[in-house]
């Protein structure tokens, strides 16, 4: 059975950017040619947009894509499905929202199951966030906030969108040196950070010069990053 991974990136992927680097790499993890993916767009409150979106950059035979609707459920068990896929691709949107409608239809326990047995997790700002202890979210309106109640597959907090908006960087500095989340991970915008069971493996990077950083009240240690070849131009 394949080892408990996640890959949280700060930002990127098929809704965010025209290469497909960071989606390749997720694919390529898998290791299958066709790979299940599970889009989960509980953050998006299901939108349809991005839902048509990502079955656009995953259709056949790049991928057997599907989604999971909460907003309107279809009947589907949930467990089932997640423990179906290769991986589960989370979108961006609210944290808070996805944490409490998940937590709300058991779906926070079923992404661990899945996670124990080896389906590959992944997601983007909100669906970076979600899977540490806690970390820096708009979810609330207004000002940049803490989260301190994320689903702790990943120990410590976590900053999506490090270099990607302007406040996001002094706010998760702050938050940290007071005390109010643990230390933690930011990322940049097109970065991945690939976690093998709790610990953080790989960081790579769709974007020249984006990196991660480990952040604690001392203030922040640069990790470097891989840079992700691009695909070459074809159809997608």
């Amino acid at each position: 059975m394949a080892e408990p991974r996640i890959v949280a990136m700060g930002g990127g992927g098929f809704s965010m950017e025209s290469t497909t680097a960071l989606d390749d790499y997720l694919l390529g993890l898998t290791g299958s040619p066709h790979p299940k993916v599970c889009f989960v767009a509980t953050a998006s409150a299901d939108n349809d947009a991005y839902i048509n979106r990502f079955y656009r950059a995953f259709r056949y035979p790049r991928a057997i894509a599907t989604h999971l609707p909460l907003f309107q459920r279809d009947g589907s068990d949930i467990e089932a499905t997640l423990l179906a896929q290769d991986l589960v691709y989370v979108s961006g949107g609210n944290t808070v929202n996805l944490l409490a409608i998940w937590r709300a239809h058991g779906v926070d326990r079923a992404m661990r199951r899945a996670w124990e047995a080896g389906v590959l997790l992944c997601g983007l700002s909100a669906g970076s966030l979600c899977w540490f202890e806690g970390g820096v979210t708009d979810s609330y309106g207004g000002d940049l906030a803490a989260l301190p109640d994320g689903l702790g597959f990943v120990p410590g907090s976590h900053c999506p969108h490090y270099d990607g908006e302007p406040q996001r960087r002094p706010t998760y500095r702050r938050l940290v040196a007071a005390g109010e989340l643990p230390p933690g991970i930011a990322a940049d915008d097109g970065v991945g950070l690939l976690y093998v069971g709790t610990e953080l493996r790989e960081v790579v990077t769709s974007r020249p010069g984006a990196q991660a950083y480990r952040v604690d009240a001392a203030g922040e240690t640069p990790i470097p990053a891989r840079l992700l070849s691009p695909a070459p131009p074809g159809p997608r």
